[in-house]
């Protein structure tokens, strides 16, 4: 198995720096700097479940990986930390098993940025979709 590339294995890092994104153990599974997008992977656990039994996704994680998606990948292509201050998600499907996030940096200006996110299933199937702002730290 080959080591992540730097640009990964430097987002990871950061993304393990916060409490709930390793409970959730997001993983990065691609920064694709050029191209302003980063990809994100989220394992089923029960506690994200939506109903006992059902398998399927309960909408606060989906959501949640909508959110940081967008953030961390703001951070991957500004290079500078950022905050949420806003995000639209919408549910398309049921969702189940691994779930991928693929985030595509819209702006990333002097104080905001903007980014959208589709969330796929371990089907590839579109099962929601978001849309967030975020505040960009100023330069150091």
């Amino acid at each position: 198995m080959s080591s992540p590339s730097p640009a990964v294995a430097a987002l990871q890092a950061q993304c393990d720096a916060s409490p709930y994104i390793r409970f959730a153990a997001i993983r990065v599974l691609s920064v694709e700097t050029e191209a302003q997008t980063v990809c994100f992977a989220m394992p089923f656990r029960p506690e994200f479940e939506r109903g006992e039994g059902t398998g399927q996704f309960h909408g606060g994680p989906i959501a949640s990986l909508i959110d940081t998606a967008g953030c961390m990948a703001l951070v991957a292509v500004a290079g500078r930390d950022a905050g949420t201050v806003d995000f639209r998600t919408d549910y398309l499907r049921p969702a189940a098993g691994e779930l991928r996030a693929q985030a595509r940096v819209r702006r990333a200006g002097r104080t905001m940025g903007v980014v959208d996110v589709d969330v796929l299933d371990a089907s590839d199937r579109l099962v929601a979709t978001g849309r967030g702002t975020f505040f960009l730290e100023a330069r150091a």
